[in-house]
């Protein structure tokens, strides 16, 4: 199927932690129109994160409307947004209390019943993943222990873009991609779990359908369709061009405030201590794995934050020094881990440091501390028979030469920059278009739409270095676990 008309627009919208963006894009890939609309994070006790989903769709309200002003109607919307977040809604509709986030950690002893209930054996079989904090069930059980009047309330339970999707469309409804992040999804089968429902005692009433991500979920009132859409990362993967997996193909690569390795998988393949995620992709049919690291450019922006300077000129003095600055380590688990390690108390350190270093080694360690966090995900993908030829590298950090030259380096993987920045929103566009007919299917949507630019190579001098490197750095969190 073709476009549905030359001048078709579709917009994506990605319901991220700090603000709603969206896109409007034209049949050929091209940015009709941009908005964004920000909002804030609550933390009102330690290791707690919430955010108020009447804030998401005011958000989603602006972007819309400036959208609208700048490209008309759109022939179909999809959606995006973070993942994992609780929305518990009573049996009118209303919210019963804060979304609790992805980020939140406050889950910690809800995760080891969850563990010990199920077996962890039995639950990366069921769900293809270890019970985190931050994912949706065990925030669940937390609620039925603390909260238990809010709790007995309960008749639906949401996901961030799908409470959004709710006041645009009216529709309680949910995508695979997405629902792989609760840990109440049989990722294999791509069907909610009644394993996990009946294990953990929580009610199948509360969840709503689990689409695949480019079908229509319902209607906007003035009858544009909203696709099912997917979470950020199985969004974003697709903005990138890492619809599907071959011999050699990309892995998508985020330096953002987290980091993320994410490969396409033609078949479930779950990692047998569940260190990297196994969930289902936005392309029907498809799997991903997924390492994730808590603190990538985070890390930077801690580090900027402490030093004061602008980015410019901590980059090009970090560029002065070689390859480990004089043996000068930077592990970067500020906000604990989850790949290579799911540990929610794990912290950052730098060691090696000498009279010599100066803030661009302390810079240049940060940055490969990164990078070499990002290896233990692509080693762990690799060993789901996973190897790529290419990463396709986005998020802020992307915006630093430098840093990429670094991190291709210790990848030993060329990596390539795409044309646009918001890669979750252009992905649930394409989501959105595959809805209304814009692209036959994803794939196709790819194929029209997504333009590979700079390609960064490794730098041959420093790769020897970096694999020594590595050694030392995946020695530092045993040696820093066991002081603590």
């Amino acid at each position: 199927m073709t476009a549905a008309r030359s001048d078709a627009t579709v917009v994506g919208l990605d319901v991220g932690t700090s603000a709603v963006k969206g896109l409007a894009l034209d049949p050929e890939g091209g940015i009709v129109a941009a908005a964004e609309a920000a909002y804030p994070l609550s933390t009102p006790r330690p290791n707690w994160a919430e955010q108020d989903p009447e804030d998401w769709w005011r958000a989603t309200e602006a972007v819309l409307g400036r959208l609208r002003a700048a490209a008309g109607t759109p022939a179909g919307i999809g959606l995006a947004g973070q993942m994992h977040g609780l929305v518990a809604l009573d049996s009118s509709g209303q919210v019963l209390r804060p979304a609790i986030l992805w980020n939140d950690q406050r889950t910690a002893a809800e995760c080891a019943e969850i563990e010990s209930t199920i077996g962890l054996e039995q639950l990366i079989a069921l769900t293809g993943n270890r019970a985190l904090p931050g994912f949706t069930a065990p925030k669940l059980l937390w609620m039925r222990r603390h909260e238990p009047e809010v709790f007995g309330r309960i008749a639906r339970i949401a996901l961030p873009k799908d409470y959004v999707r709710m006041r645009l469309c009216g529709e309680h409804a949910t995508d695979v991609a997405d629902a792989s992040g609760t840990l109440l999804l049989d990722v294999a089968a791509r069907r909610w779990s009644e394993e996990m429902l009946e294990a953990l005692a929580l009610d199948g009433a509360w969840l709503p359908p689990a689409l695949e991500s480019p079908q229509a979920s319902g209607v906007t009132a003035e009858g544009v369709p909203v696709a099912a859409g997917a979470g950020d990362q199985a969004a974003g993967a697709l903005g990138v061009g890492v619809e599907r997996a071959f011999e050699g193909g990309a892995v998508s690569v985020v330096l953002g405030t987290s980091g993320v390795v994410f490969a396409a998988l033609a078949r479930f393949a779950a990692d047998a201590q569940a260190r990297v995620h196994a969930f289902c992709h936005a392309v029907p049919g498809t799997w991903h794995a997924m390492g994730v690291m808590l603190s990538a450019a985070g890390s930077l922006r801690w580090l900027q934050g402490i030093l004061g300077a602008d980015y410019d000129t901590l980059t090009a003095e970090a560029a002065r020094w070689p390859p480990t600055a004089e043996g000068l380590l930077f592990l970067p688990y500020l906000a604990g881990e989850r790949t290579p390690h799911a540990d929610p108390d794990a912290r950052g350190a730098f060691t090696g440091l000498g009279l010599r270093h100066d803030r661009g080694a302390l810079v240049r360690a940060v940055m490969e501390g990164v990078a070499f966090g990002l290896r233990d995900s692509l080693d762990l993908v690799g060993e789901l028979g996973v190897n790529p030829g290419l990463g396709r590298v986005s998020g802020g950090g992307a915006h630093s030469a430098e840093w990429l030259r670094i991190l291709a380096s210790v990848l030993e993987l060329p990596l390539q920059r795409v044309a646009v920045e918001d890669a979750a929103a252009f992905g649930a566009a394409l989501l959105g278009g595959v809805a209304a007919g814009v692209w036959a299917d994803v794939p196709a949507a790819v194929a029209a739409t997504v333009r590979p630019g700079e390609l960064i190579e490794p730098v041959p001098e420093w790769i020897e270095p970096y694999r020594d490197a590595r050694e030392s750095f995946r020695a530092l969190y045993p040696a820093l676990r066991a002081c603590r």
